[in-house]
């Protein structure tokens, strides 16, 4: 009986095993949480790196999210079919 008495704290107590353990969970779910923050930081650092040294990045940019064409371009856009349509499209007689 003493000696449960004096192995409580050690288990239950405000430094015991079981709050070790905690914070041992709760410290690897943060290192987690911090790869993924630091991996999506590094992407934005890239692009902003990009966006600041080259002009490539800001006209891909303007014309992919803005729609913008240079001064005497002409922009094409071609549909895509659906498959049903593709499929009924090819005549019969090429398929061997």
């Amino acid at each position: 009986m003493v000696i449960a008495l004096l192995q409580a704290p050690l288990w239950i107590g405000k430094g015991g095993w079981l709050r070790v353990w905690d914070v041992a969970r709760q410290l690897q779910e943060q290192k987690e949480i911090n790869l993924a923050l630091e991996m999506r930081n590094a992407g934005l650092d890239a692009e902003a790196r990009d966006l600041k040294q080259g002009y490539e990045a800001i006209e891909e940019r303007a014309r992919f999210e803005l729609g913008m064409v240079k001064q005497d371009e002409v922009f094409v856009q071609i549909p895509d079919r659906p498959r049903a349509a593709a499929a009924a499209a090819v005549p019969v007689s090429t398929i061997p």
